[in-house]
């Protein structure tokens, strides 16, 4: 790489380890704690590409967006982030950020995504923004690749016309991607409507709904499971030109392609609405987001309540080996119910058992094991779904290893608890040499505890 890159972060480690590197890669670095000294640098003609924090001690990164836009047009800019909502992302791409990682970030991902900026180099376009009635947080929180790729995603799309289709499991926060789609697009001062099969059923349903929603958004809930001679009234609403047009957007429990192939959904209609497909995550399948949310459903309670909660260590273990079967809203219920019903500050693992043992199909995740489904055809699944979430274009580059990380980490963590932390009983359990077993703990910062195993 060659190039000058302005580091604008308050912590010390990030700042050293990014100048190294970077330095290490050939470009020249000046590293600060100070947006205010960002800001000079960037005035003084300093630097080719810049990367810096969202919340400093002295102001907020992405404010300082659009004045680096106008003093200095086309100096891409790479916002790095430990508040990691859709919120950020939308806000990054709002303000015309050229990429957007969340913390904590993967080194060798980011310095490819400077390198790709440092050949860039140009002006984007920007996009008009109001924040006026736009709501200040969404509980659409998590931390896992898997959500701050369909972040990215959301960003994207937000200001095209493009159909999107969203689809996921009940309770994994479809509706709330739709109206997050909407808050956020060029058409957030217009209707945002929801209708149903019921909606749009007789001859005139169609024209009643494109009159409410005034060229807004209009989001059809649960396409797959509307009638034929429905989606047919649905294709032809689409297809009929006019000054009002909405843009379209659709959810779905059930995978579209098979309901297509098996003759419950038309193929004009499902066309036309994947325009751009966003897979949802269950809440199975972002486990390390479960302590994240039920953190924010516990202040969300104690604003409304005024009564402060947290959660014990047994507690928090029991949220997180639940399989969540009604998902993101079901954590939310348990934990409004657990703030309410909580004799002590801190809610015991007592008090969560009860609750879920309360609610139907109790199955944690622990038993997941039993099931019949081989490692690979798990990992497939996973992958799928991970470069679904991408619609048509390529996840981030770096994948080979960032899913070997994924799979190697685990393994070393659980082999060495089964070994006692013995490294030589976990090396030869792996079957990998010491040293290099060693290594691997350091590469992945992975704490080691040595306590006798009974075996």
């Amino acid at each position: 790489m060659d190039g000058t890159v302005l580091v604008a972060d308050d912590d010390r480690t990030i700042r050293t380890v990014l100048t190294q590197a970077l330095t290490r890669a050939g470009c020249r670095v000046h590293a600060t704690s100070s947006l205010t000294t960002l800001m000079r640098w960037v005035g003084e003609g300093k630097g080719d590409v810049v990367i810096s924090d969202v919340m400093m001690p002295d102001g907020n990164g992405l404010e300082m967006l659009p004045k680096i836009a106008e003093d200095r047009p086309g100096l891409p800019v790479i916002v790095i982030s430990a508040q990691n909502t859709i919120m950020t992302a939308i806000q990054a791409a709002e303000a015309e950020a050229y990429d957007y990682l969340p913390k904590p970030f993967d080194l060798p991902d980011l310095m490819k995504r400077t390198a790709r900026a440092l050949d860039a180099r140009q002006t984007p376009t920007r996009v008009a923004a109001d924040d006026d009635g736009r709501p200040e947080e969404l509980p659409l929180v998590g931390r896992t690749e898997v959500m701050q790729s369909l972040y990215r995603v959301v960003a994207r799309v937000m200001n095209t016309d493009l159909p999107v289709l969203i689809w996921g499991e009940s309770g994994t926060g479809k509706s709330l991607i739709a109206r997050a789609i909407h808050d956020f697009s060029d058409r957030r001062n217009l209707p945002f409507l929801a209708a149903n099969a019921v909606d749009l059923s007789d001859l005139e349903g169609p024209a009643r709904v494109l009159a409410r929603v005034k060229g807004g958004t209009l989001l059809i809930e649960e396409i797959g499971d509307i009638p034929l001679e429905v989606q047919a009234r649905i294709v032809q609403m689409m297809d009929t030109p006019g000054d009002y047009m909405p843009r379209f957007l659709a959810t779905s429990q059930s995978d579209l392609t098979k309901a297509m192939e098996q003759g419950l959904v038309r193929k004009d209609l499902f066309y036309r609405l994947s325009g751009a497909t966003l897979s949802v995550p269950s809440l199975r399948e972002r486990v390390e987001d479960i302590a994240l949310l039920s953190d924010y459903f516990l202040t969300k309670a104690e604003k409304s309540s005024g009564t402060m909660r947290v959660l014990s260590s047994g507690a928090r273990e029991i949220l997180r080996t639940y399989s969540w079967p009604g998902n993101v809203r079901q954590l939310e219920n348990a934990i409004r119910r657990l703030s309410l019903t909580s004799r002590a500050p801190e809610i015991s693992a007592g008090e969560v058992e009860q609750v879920l043992g309360a609610q139907p199909e109790l199955e944690p995740m622990r038993g997941a094991a039993a099931t019949s489904e081989k490692l690979g055809a798990s990992v497939e699944r996973h992958l799928r779904r991970y470069f679904d979430l991408h619609g048509k274009m390529l996840p981030p580059a770096g994948l080979y290893q960032r899913i070997l990380r994924e799979v190697e980490l685990p393994m070393i963590e659980i082999a060495l608890e089964a070994t006692g932390g013995n490294q030589a009983k976990c090396a030869d359990l792996l079957g990998i040499n010491r040293n290099t077993l060693r290594k691997k703990i350091t590469d992945l910062d992975i704490q080691v505890t040595r306590r006798r195993k009974l075996m």
